[in-house]
């Protein structure tokens, strides 16, 4: 259940940006209250992310009071600093749907406004969009209108927003590149370009010594010949400050603004003016706090990103209350599983793109910070770094969300596998991602880590599992990557606490005899056929259950016993069911001469959007009693 939102007194005169430029100057702080408090008033009692939008509420204001939206086009990267955007757009009284199933995206999207002129879910698409869109403007002449990519939390570090800037400087488009910097992804920003910008915040004096050492030399010259030894060597240590803090974005052929408070809303429109009469490509530096206005969230940013639901006043973040202890979610599980093996093993590292509180590769950043990396957001980068490692023998546990390592898939197929070089891939966040929607569900990873050569690929029905396939990885008895695929949220409470245990490679499992029927399920969705079977068996059908465990290899052993009993089998995966695990086992049987009535069920081809993950398997038709209809239509259909 969500909870609508009063607006406060100017932000309810506001229903698209037209509204906005209505109010005088003078009244947009006020405006900017009021922004904030909807902010969090919503996300305190509905959800959803929380310290990037409070960030730039005076940047969002600003944006649209001077830019004409949606003829002048705004990029958001990432998206979920788009808050306040989807709130002055047109959207605030819908605004408690927010990431709630068949309610509003979590991020920018195309079919859900005009306002919103590029989907972003993943970082650093804004520049190369925004150019993309600046350039189509100029070849259609429409030389007056302005293109603004707003670029932050932490998407500057990754590899494309470089290639936008690379391109960027040689097209004479409109293009204005905001460089929203707080220092922050989710967690916090890491690498020499977040020092390099820190330099340059801290450096606020630099342009105006630079002009004055100029001034001087430029007088010395006059005092005669006596001192032009000095002017000479003054004018190198000039030369040489500059060439040490030449800026960089200057270098690619941006003029360069900044920076500036990203707080205050009258300086950002005076700027912003000023901005749009210049033409060609311009950076604009912000700098702002995340979670501004909230000082909890100001404090703990990390914490503070998406806190779920809290008292806005005490602070206190709610926590679900049960009434039984819950099983641990598979993230911890792999991070301190991680941290004993690597404890056992000496050749182990952790890298991680910019999520180790996400991935809880934390605990071993914290446990052995010196054996696990956060390389900021730069999936390619971390796949052909952990390539790197294993060419010296390290092992390298590479943890991309499923979604994220999309980016880096012909990292993985050129520089790992056909190399066969020994990275373990674990994919978090594999199949249904919950209420980041789209741009997260882990739909794909199946199919396309099972057609790349030399690819181990594995998923574990719970906690145990995990541990163990975790364990076998890094035994060193095979050559190439191994992928290892599990789901957002909890395990089932299996005993993961247990000794390890090597699992054969390529070797499944059968749970459970049957006659009616056979279930072969893969990864944590098998925990929603054992209930269906239990069920099943209630009304005195006997329903046969294997774990197939590797989609590559597979089991051939196992499948041609199954195939031996049963004629009625029933898939079931948490991904694609174009290329996945299902589509597999036709392949096996076709290369084998079985005929059996086959029922698959997975993720069907069409993109899924958000909502909470069993609403999702229950849309695309294999939770529970989706899986005891299918059981029922195939024997009955016998």
């Amino acid at each position: 259940m969500s909870y609508e939102i009063e607006p406060g007194k100017y932000l309810s005169k506001i229903q698209t940006p037209q509204d906005l430029k209505q109010f005088k100057e003078k009244e947009l702080v006020k405006v900017c209250s009021d922004l904030r408090q909807f902010i969090i008033d919503n996300v305190s009692i509905n959800g959803g992310h929380f310290g990037a939008s409070l960030g730039v509420v005076e940047l969002t204001v600003a944006l649209h009071y001077i830019f004409d939206t949606p003829y002048d086009q705004l990029v958001w990267d990432v998206g979920h600093q788009a808050y306040g955007h989807k709130i002055l757009t047109g959207r605030r009284d819908e605004f408690h749907t927010n990431r709630i199933y068949k309610g509003l995206s979590g991020f920018p999207k195309r079919s859900e406004s005009e306002y919103d002129t590029f989907g972003v879910g993943h970082s650093s698409t804004s520049i190369s969009a925004a150019l993309g869109m600046a350039v189509a403007s100029k070849l259609k002449g429409e030389h007056d209108r302005q293109h603004i990519a707003v670029i932050g939390d932490g998407a500057m570090t990754a590899g494309m927003a470089f290639e936008g800037l690379n391109h960027a400087g040689v097209e004479n488009a409109n293009l204005l590149v905001v460089l929203n910097d707080n220092c922050m992804s989710i967690d916090p920003n890491v690498g020499a370009l977040k020092d390099y910008l820190t330099d340059i915040t801290a450096s606020g004096t630099y342009n105006k010594v630079k002009d004055e050492l100029w001034n001087l030399a430029g007088h010395i010259d006059k005092l005669g010949p006596n001192a032009q030894k000095f002017a000479s060597k003054l004018r190198k240590s000039v030369k040489a400050l500059l060439l040490k803090h030449s800026n960089l974005f200057e270098s690619l052929n941006f003029r360069y603004f900044g920076p500036v408070d990203g707080h205050d809303v009258h300086h950002l429109v005076e700027v912003m003016r000023d901005l749009k009469k210049i033409p060609g490509p311009k950076l604009l530096h912000v700098l702002t706090v995340k979670g501004k206005g909230f000082p909890l969230a100001e404090k703990d940013q990390t914490k503070w990103h998406a806190p779920g639901l809290f008292d806005k006043i005490s602070g206190e973040i709610y926590k679900k209350t049960y009434d039984a202890p819950q099983p641990p979610k598979y993230q911890d599980v792999f991070g301190h599983t991680l941290v004993e093996l690597a404890e056992m093993n000496d050749k182990i590292v952790g890298i991680t793109p910019a999520m180790p509180s996400g991935s809880s590769m934390n605990i071993m950043m914290k446990a052995m910070p010196d054996r696990a990396f956060d390389v900021g957001i730069a999936e390619q980068h971390a796949v052909t770094f952990s390539a790197g490692l294993a060419t010296q023998g390290m092992l390298p546990f590479c943890n991309i969300y499923s979604s994220f390592m999309q980016r880096a898939y012909d990292q993985v197929v050129h520089d790992v596998a056909i190399q066969k070089l020994n990275v373990v891939f674990c994919l978090d966040r594999a199949g249904i991602a919950g209420a980041d929607g789209p741009t997260h569900h882990g739909a794909l990873d199946i199919a396309y880590m099972r057609c790349v050569p030399n690819m181990i690929v594995s998923s574990p029905m719970n906690e145990e599992e995990l541990r163990n396939l975790m364990y076998t990885a890094q035994l060193g008895k095979f050559e190439g990557p191994f992928t290892i695929r599990y789901p957002r949220g909890n395990g089932v409470m299996a005993d993961w606490r247990k000794p390890f245990t090597e699992i054969e490679i390529g070797k499944g499992r059968k749970l459970k005899d049957g006659t009616d029927a056979a279930i072969i399920s893969l990864g944590h969705i098998g925990n929603y056929a054992t209930k269906a079977i239990e069920k099943l068996e209630e009304n005195g059908h006997s329903v046969a259950h294997y774990d197939i465990r590797f989609v590559k290899p597979l089991d051939e052993e196992l499948l041609h016993e199954i195939f031996a009993k049963h004629d009625k089998v029933i898939t079931v995966e948490d991904g694609t069911i174009k290329g996945g695990m299902g589509s597999a086992i036709l392949e096996f049987m076709a290369e084998h001469n079985y005929h059996a009535q086959v029922h698959i069920m997975g993720m069907p081809d069409k993109v899924i959007e958000h909502g909470e993950q069993d609403e999702l398997y229950n849309e695309c038709g294999y939770d529970t009693d989706a899986i005891i209809s299918a059981v029922m239509r195939v024997v009955v259909n016998a």
